[in-house]
């Protein structure tokens, strides 16, 4: 499954979370520097999804805040 994401870099209080119109939102606590938000992000995606990190893959948006990511729904709970 693909989605879209918001990744928010610099953050205090890392979190993923939906807002109310339903876009998810990932807050990383990471810089936008040399791809450690986007690592961040997919590690945050990881565990909010339930699955391995090598399930969640950055399609686009390497340096915008919004992603595309796609998730591997074999590995989802």
């Amino acid at each position: 499954m693909r989605i879209n994401i918001i990744v928010h870099p610099n953050s205090k209080k890392p979190r993923v979370e939906r807002d109310i119109l339903g876009q998810i939102n990932a807050y990383v606590s990471a810089p936008p520097i040399e791809g450690k938000a986007n690592k961040e992000a997919i590690e945050a995606l990881a565990d909010y999804f339930k699955i391995k990190k090598g399930g969640v893959k950055l399609i686009a948006g390497q340096k915008s805040r919004l992603k595309l990511f796609e998730i591997d729904e074999t590995n989802l709970p």
